[in-house]
């Protein structure tokens, strides 16, 4: 699976830090892999034929792999030091393969040694993820 960042953070972060775009193609692959994976059966994330007969127009990403997606866009950002301390996402436009993601984030507190970011992930029909992200940034110093 090819999915491309620029950059990771140096700094302390500060409000209004804008965090490099992810791009996460969505392949029939990463959705059904990462069903499989949290153990959701559900056969709208695996049979395209039920999730048509269900009213959707093909299977689509579970919430457990877009919280892990987040989890992924963040950490990679702050370091395998980070540590998120709380993820709240909401689900909107599903993840259908052949669409692609990119996942943004804006540094929204920046306290002592905790950052809360807000982190959207926008598809090609709108916002399939919105939320933020409370992560513990090992190493800085409180102010």
């Amino acid at each position: 699976m090819s999915m491309s960042m620029s950059g990771t953070g140096a700094s302390a972060p500060r409000v209004g830090d804008e965090l490099p775009p992810l791009t996460v193609p969505i392949t029939r692959t990463l959705i059904v892999a990462g069903a499989v994976a949290s153990r959701d059966f559900q056969d709208v994330h695996h049979d395209a034929e039920l999730a048509r007969e269900k009213g959707s127009p093909d299977i689509f990403m579970n919430i457990l792999t877009t919280n892990g997606l987040v989890g992924r866009y963040i950490s990679d950002h702050f370091g395998p030091d980070a540590v998120l301390r709380r993820v709240s996402i909401r689900l909107g436009a599903p993840n259908h393969p052949g669409d692609t993601m990119t996942l943004t984030g804006t540094v929204v507190e920046a306290e002592g040694d905790t950052a809360v970011v807000r982190v959207v992930g926008a598809n090609g029909l709108g916002h399939h993820v919105t939320g933020t992200v409370s992560v513990g940034l090992p190493g800085e110093a409180p102010e």
